[in-house]
């Protein structure tokens, strides 16, 4: 229980916060990778560079302390990160090392306004917080060990089958070395790979969707290949399992996790948007939702630039064939010859208007994941469509304010 003392400075520093949030995490980072170098292994370098792993963080840290007098209302925000944090193999010996440096972060960037007072406050609020975290991640932990065929660590895969879903998506499918069962998952779920590719000095881990329905002897991932442009530099484990990786090599995985889940059990229709490789998770989904609910209406809407980077489009449109509630809808952005396709551009809120009645929109759980402008324009879209905030469910990297944000 935090001293009310406590909690009165604490949400003084809101606004402070706020303004300097991001300015406070990322200097967390420089001295925290600074002092432990090993923790390199665990961390998205890339989201590091671009800024994602610090914008997050300070949105986390911000909620936290407009919350600290009622910290059930983080909770939901808690267990995403825990789902993370157990895929990642987080343990509760990090938090100290975290909440060092957190404050020799508030010292650094506030300097003389960071009072003696304020830095006990947030000594005492931060671990009060790292206890919840540590409580609600050791349940996670417990309960993928005791699922059946579930594990607690890193575990050994093989990749049986590689295969070529695009021009830029690849599937692999997975069965562990030791033969022994997999645990399940639920729909929407992924998996954490680590990878160590030749000539780099850490490891490297990466959540990837699931994208089969659960039941099966295999996981399948399908992998975006990162190539890099002028903006941003090539994913080193995404090109490492298109270039690298073939059939018959070995990957570590921890146990399925994450939040971003199908619900089941409804008699509502159900709408599944994708942009790109976004479209991993939805295909869980849909094959779990023709599978085991072919009697709920479900809209696939997906869009790519066009055909040659188009993943599983014969794979929906067999589905969408075998089951008569099944509607499939295509997007290209920029089509090329002879590329048959439902919408030609951007996704935009006309056409989602146009594509589906407005009493779908009005009943349906509806699904979205994609790249941030698709995510954006979804976001907004679904409100003017009549969508409950209830029935919108969606992953995203970062504050969701991001993508309100023009």
């Amino acid at each position: 229980m935090l001293k009310p003392r406590t909690i009165e400075i604490v949400k003084a520093t809101v606004p402070v916060l706020e303004a300097h949030g991001q300015q406070i995490t990322k200097r967390f980072y420089e001295l925290m990778f600074s002092n432990h170098p090993e923790l390199l292994n665990i961390f998205n370098h890339a989201n590091q560079r671009q800024g994602r792993q610090s914008q997050a963080l300070a949105s986390a840290i911000y909620a936290a302390a407009a919350n600290i007098d009622r910290l059930e209302n983080i909770m939901p925000v808690v267990k995403q990160i825990g789902h993370k944090h157990r895929a990642l193999h987080i343990q509760p010996e990090h938090y100290p090392i975290v909440g060092k440096h957190l404050l020799l972060a508030i010292k650094d960037v506030l300097g003389d306004a960071a009072t003696d007072d304020i830095l006990e406050a947030w000594a005492e609020a931060y671990g009060v917080i790292a206890d919840i975290f540590i409580q609600v991640e050791r349940d996670m932990y417990r309960a993928a060990a005791e699922t059946e065929g579930g594990w607690e660590d890193f575990r050994s895969f093989r990749v049986v089958r590689k295969v070529p879903e695009s021009d830029v998506i690849t599937s692999f499918y997975l069965q562990p070395e030791d033969g022994g069962a997999i645990s399940s998952y639920v729909p929407g779920q992924y998996i954490t790979v680590r990878v160590k590719p030749e000539g780099s000095e850490n490891t490297h881990l990466r959540h990837y969707s699931l994208s089969q329905a659960p039941g099966g002897d295999t996981y399948r991932i399908s992998v975006k290949r990162e190539s890099g442009d002028d903006h941003s530099p090539a994913g080193i484990v995404s090109c490492y399992l298109h270039d690298i990786v073939q059939e018959g090599d070995r990957l570590e995985l921890t146990a399925p996790a994450g939040d971003f889940t199908l619900r089941t059990g409804s008699p509502s229709p159900v709408v599944l948007l994708s942009g790109g490789v976004g479209v991993t998770p939805m295909m869980s989904m849909l094959q779990a939702l023709a599978k085991h609910e072919p009697e709920r209406d479900v809209y696939f809407v997906h869009s790519a630039r066009n055909r040659q980077v188009h993943a599983f489009r014969d794979e929906v449109r067999a589905l969408a064939e075998a089951n008569e509630r099944v509607q499939s809808f295509v997007c290209y952005e920029r089509p090329e010859a002879g590329d048959a396709c439902d919408h030609q551009g951007f996704i935009d809120e006309a056409w989602l208007a146009s594509a589906l009645p407005a009493d779908v929109w009005q009943r349906a759980d509806t699904y979205f994941c994609g790249p941030v402008p698709f995510m954006k324009t979804v976001y907004r879209a679904l409100p003017g469509l009549g969508v409950a905030p209830e029935r919108i469910h969606y992953e995203f990297f970062g504050p969701a304010g991001v993508l309100e944000k023009d």
